[in-house]
């Protein structure tokens, strides 16, 4: 008789019997159980979208969507420049799982809903609804947002928006290339950097010569053409008409002409990223391909201004969609795992983490909302001047803020959360390129300089925006004097002196702004946290630094 007879008991059998683990984070409804985000939404005017929203926070917080989530940033995009035979192909062929999650957003207005159904709110219910898709797999989101954000350039360009619009406005998804005949949806990427440029775009060297009418025949290279299965560009380059020099334009870039001919487009490879891998960036070159001119011919930056504010807004709606799942998985964690004889999400040092890092989410989310209802259709002339102030301030300090958020909450789960099987590693790489894209940090400072000095009303309605809440706390008040003092001072002052102080006001202001919009739409006890923790004499550089006498577990038990 062996060791192994029938009715002996083996030692050590039990080894691997899970305890002290929470479950997987998954079938859980991820706008229901987000309490700040149902709030925000009927606030900021599109309570009416709550069923939607509703019905979308299931999808994406299904088990099925987070391993198609998982899969499209494992399984990774790969270039096919030629076919079997030697034809040029330049395709890119994506897992099937990232076809599935783009088709639930598409289907559900993620990129053009606020175009395509105007109505008051639209735009803050398309923005939760970015959010909701962008909190589980971000690197759809690309080409979701610029399709959003090509319809500013292209509307008031009828010999493209005829045609392109309603394609752009249609919840079906088609992935394959097919002629535009065939097609009866499109997504919209862009190619504007080049090697020698960067966010430098008038320094781009590809040519545009007339063909006459609106079409010009490109040559050049591009060095980041961003989701390159597109099915048309935006794409900055010098145009020449006969012997005159244009200057800078935008033009639209088909990926098929018509009869089914392929426009040229060659992707020479394609980036291989920190993160944001589930979405194929690409450097590609043009030559003899045709592209229609967007706007004027040599008012490139002009055509594409409204769109890249709706891509740095959909930054600061990225960010904070990265935020919520941050915060969420640590608070999940939290509460299925104890430590030292308790509920990790009961111990003070952690509580204090947890609210903390709840705060940051609540605050961005709100800079987002508010943002988005800056961007509706019946937007006044104020709204219009705060949205080109507030914008590229909220882009700057919001997208600084998400990688040590998302550092933070890692840490929640400890050794967990630097492994690959949970998604906040995954999270952690994905932060820093919300801070990158539409310019990086510097770029977006000076932009807020710009913004100061180009639009004089912009900075008389960010302080109207502050006076929203003067005298409701005196801890901001004494900061947004002192901002809007230092606003003042520096949009009389020489270059060299703006640019040196220009992060010290992009910071400054941010935080007046997101400061006033707790005190307006949190709880007063999580306003008057955040706004101590933030601005107050004894605030920490690290979170969990929170006042002494904050509620945390009540900051805790509302997300």
């Amino acid at each position: 008789m062996t060791a192994f007879s029938r009715g002996q008991r083996v030692i050590g059998a039990a080894t691997h019997h899970v305890e002290n683990q929470p479950p997987w984070r998954v079938d859980v409804d991820e706008f229901a159980l987000n309490a700040p985000l149902v709030a925000a939404v009927d606030a900021f005017g599109a309570g009416w979208a709550t069923a939607a929203l509703g019905e979308a926070g299931a999808v994406v917080g299904s088990a099925g969507f987070q391993r198609d989530a998982q899969l499209a940033n494992v399984h990774t995009p790969v270039a096919h420049s030629h076919d079997r035979w030697g034809y040029r192909l330049d395709e890119v062929e994506y897992d099937p799982s990232y076809h599935r999650v783009i088709s639930e957003a598409v289907a559900r207005g993620a990129h053009t809903s606020a175009w395509a159904e105007p109505r008051p709110g639209a735009h803050t219910a398309r923005a939760a609804m970015f959010m909701l898709f962008a909190q589980v797999e971000p690197g759809h989101a690309c080409p979701v947002s610029m399709t959003h954000a090509a319809v500013a350039s292209i509307k008031d360009s009828p010999w493209i928006a005829d045609e392109w619009l309603p394609k752009m406005y249609s919840r079906e998804y088609e992935p394959r290339l097919l002629p535009n005949e065939d097609k009866r949806s499109a997504l919209i990427g862009m190619a504007m950097t080049e090697k020698q440029g960067g966010s430098d775009v008038r320094a781009g060297t590809t040519l545009g010569t007339s063909m006459g009418g609106h079409a010009y025949q490109l040559t050049g290279h591009k060095w980041f053409c961003s989701a390159p299965m597109s099915d048309g560009f935006l794409v900055l380059a010098q145009t020449r008409r006969g012997s005159t020099d244009e200057g800078l334009s935008c033009l639209f870039v088909p990926r098929t002409l018509p009869h089914g001919m392929r426009n040229v487009f060659r992707i020479q490879r394609l980036k291989d990223k920190l993160g944001n891998r589930a979405n194929a960036s690409a450097e590609v070159e043009f030559d003899g391909t045709v592209g229609l001119v967007v706007g004027e011919p040599g008012r490139g930056v002009r055509t594409i201004i409204e769109m890249v504010q709706r891509t740095r807004l959909d930054c600061v709606l990225g960010t904070a969609a990265g935020m919520r799942q941050s915060i969420a998985e640590a608070l999940w964690h939290a509460r299925g795992r104890e430590a030292f004889g308790a509920l990790l999400v009961d111990l003070p040092a952690m509580t204090a983490v947890l609210a903390d890092l709840a705060l940051e989410y609540e605050a961005a989310m709100l800079t987002g909302l508010r943002l988005a209802q800056l961007f509706e259709a019946e937007a006044s002339d104020r709204d219009v001047a705060l949205r080109r102030l507030a914008t590229p301030v909220s882009k700057y300090w919001v997208c600084k803020r998400g990688p040590h958020h998302a550092y933070e909450a890692l840490e929640c789960l400890g050794g967990n959360g630097y492994t690959e099987s949970f998604p906040l590693a995954r999270r952690y790489r994905e932060q820093p390129v919300m801070a990158i894209w539409e310019g990086s940090g510097n770029v977006i400072a000076l932009d807020v300089l710009r913004a100061l000095t180009r639009d004089t009303d912009s900075g008389d309605a960010f302080a109207d925006e502050l006076a929203s809440t003067r005298g409701l706390s005196s801890v901001l008040d004494a900061h947004a004097a002192r901002s809007l003092a230092l606003l003042s001072r520096l949009a009389r002052a020489d270059a060299a002196e703006a640019q040196s102080q220009a992060r010290r006001l992009s910071e400054d202001l941010a935080l007046a702004f997101q400061a006033s919009l707790m005190l307006r739409h949190a709880p007063s006890r999580d306003a008057d946290t955040f706004i101590r923790a933030r601005l107050g004499e004894d605030r920490g550089s690290q979170y969990g630094v929170l006042p002494a006498g904050t509620d945390a577990a009540a900051i805790v038990a509302r997300h």
